[in-house]
């Protein structure tokens, strides 16, 4: 079992920044990549961002690329989430996930947090 928590999230205003992050523990060898996912009511979960925990190579999503980053901090066990120039678009309930395989697609992630919110204000 792999256990992510979420933290970071909050109110900002449009054009603000906010870093979310993702402490993993438990059996997180088995964890090839790591990425961040978010969820609006009656909208489908998102992929957002993915990172391959051993390297650092990223993937991101054309929504958000050149406005969020993804990091990792191999010593924390902990993936970030830098989230710049926030729009009222981006409201929605954060989450983050770990893989067995590197991979952009939701289903492919088997464990996941328990999700943190994000509320940017016009």
């Amino acid at each position: 079992q792999v256990q992510l928590v979420e933290s970071g999230g909050g109110l900002v205003q449009t054009g603000d920044s906010l870093r979310l992050s993702c402490a993993a523990s438990g059996r997180t060898f088995s964890r090839v990549a790591m990425g961040w996912f978010r969820q609006t009511p009656g909208k489908e979960r998102e992929f957002l961002a993915a990172i391959i925990w051993s390297d650092g190579s990223a993937h991101y999503a054309d929504s958000v690329k050149g406005r969020f980053t993804i990091s990792r901090d191999t010593a924390k066990n902990t993936v970030y989430l830098q989230m710049n120039s926030l729009k009222p678009e981006d409201t929605a309930v954060y989450y983050c996930a770990a893989s067995p395989r590197w991979s952009i697609i939701r289903s492919d992630y088997n464990y996941w947090g328990q999700g943190t919110q994000v509320t940017v204000s016009s």
